[in-house]
């Protein structure tokens, strides 16, 4: 029995995934304040260094270096659901602390640390289960409708959240405006609640067939399938390299606009918002480009959008610095949301069931993995030769990102292709 009652409305009939997209959609958008506040928090408030600036995204990226690959496992021993649930609610009380701690006079940047690390680990679990819960929520042919939708809220939220979000923290100081992040998360667990569908049973382990898999043991399997795959290989490269050296730049940049070309929350915000035009757009004419040029040209012409977006920046003079970040935004969400839109569905559709968090694991271990060293070595870089030159050094890295995948098998791909068995 097909999941969508009415194919001609697809997914707009489907009440469950109507439930996870309003619970993502009201996430999102409060997450755009965080995203935004504590940055400025630390470049506003405390006189932090560029390195220091930098250990804000470091810290809360280490955890998809520790804990990916065991939340894979667990992902795949487990419902996904109440993962979900349970990691939105402890993102809600660790973000609450910021305001508390602010109201007496107690905040300092090693609670952002440790705020920063703890939610981290919280979206660990979740990233790598949300993915993996989608496609037993919906059919196989309508993932990348599924992940259209989804990409949507998340460009809306590109689009308008930073401009709300700049203009909150002017009003209220970004501590007390993350207040809103933490109800958000509140709203998505609610959410989640609500949705009715069963997933499908998690397979026990059968005694008569031996001892229970390790942990070991099932990690390799994933990474092993990852590796291994002559299609997810090179999309894993691609997406390592362009994180690892887009977090060059990416890891400063805030700074750079704030010290170096001395633009306010407001304006950042509102350069942010309008470049995020490019993440709308992308969301929605995906699917159509997609259609019209083949999943493996697509995937191949978005990367080299998005491997342009620090080379803006990194050539603008003084003068233009504010239609340069609209326009690095625009290429990095543009090229950034077609790509992901399509590989993650690609993912998704070869992959058996029960394997899906551990590839997905396996894959965030990948690719989140080069995030930290990108953001350390912007953190040293910014430091030592400056700035603007750490943006240049992640512009011409950014360049190469688009080869293993424009190279490998994944060019020749017309439609989506049949899943393999796992070995």
């Amino acid at each position: 029995m097909p999941l969508s009652p009415d194919p001609s409305r697809g997914l707009l009939r489907h009440p469950d995934f109507l439930t996870l997209w309003a619970g993502e959609t009201v996430s999102v958008f409060g997450s755009q304040v965080t995203q935004l506040a504590i940055p400025l928090i630390a470049a506003t408030l405390m006189h932090v260094s560029a390195f220091e600036f930098a250990l804000l995204g470091i810290v809360e990226m280490v955890p998809f270096i520790a804990l990916s690959l065991p939340a894979g496992v667990w992902v795949d021993r487990l419902r996904r659901r109440p993962i979900l649930i349970a990691c939105d609610l402890g993102r809600a009380a660790a973000i609450a602390t910021i305001p508390l701690a602010f109201a007496f006079n107690a905040l300092t940047i090693w609670q952002l640390y440790v705020v920063g690390a703890v939610t981290g680990c919280f979206s660990v679990f979740f990233d790598v289960a949300y993915q993996s819960y989608l496609p037993s929520l919906v059919d196989r042919e309508q993932l990348v409708d599924g992940n259209s939708k989804l990409e949507i809220s998340r460009s809306a939220s590109a689009l308008l959240g930073p401009g709300l979000s700049g203009a909150l923290i002017g009003i209220v100081r970004a501590p007390l405006a993350m207040t809103l992040d933490a109800v958000s998360y509140l709203g998505s667990a609610a959410f989640l609640l609500w949705i009715r569908r069963a997933e499908p049973p998690v397979p026990r382990h059968d005694e008569a067939t031996g001892e229970q898999p390790t942990m070991r043991s099932e990690i390799l399997i994933g990474l092993r399938w990852v590796t291994g795959h002559p299609l997810l290989r090179p999309i894993a490269v691609t997406t390592g390299l362009f994180n690892l050296f887009g977090q060059f730049a990416n890891a400063i940049f805030l700074l750079y606009l704030v010290r170096d070309r001395g633009l306010s929350a407001e304006l950042i915000g509102i350069a942010l918002s309008i470049g995020s035009v490019g993440v709308l757009a992308a969301a929605l004419v995906a699917n159509r480009m997609t259609a019209r040029f083949g999943l493996g040209r697509t995937l191949i012409l978005s990367t080299l959008v998005f491997s342009l977006e620090w080379l803006v920046v990194a050539a603008a003079p003084n003068d233009l610095i504010v239609p340069a970040t609209v326009l690095s935004v625009f290429a990095g969400g543009f090229g950034g949301v077609v790509w992901n839109i399509n590989q993650v569905s690609l993912r998704q559709a070869i992959t058996p069931a029960g394997l899906q968090g551990r590839m997905n694991a396996s894959m965030r271990f990948i690719v989140w993995g080069t995030i930290p060293i990108g953001l350390l070595a912007g953190g040293v870089l910014g430091t030592v030769i400056g700035l603007h030159a750490t943006i240049w050094v992640g512009a011409i890295g950014s360049l190469v990102a688009f080869l293993p995948v424009a190279l490998s098998p994944v060019r020749l791909l017309r439609t989506m292709p049949e899943p393999l068995e796992a070995a």
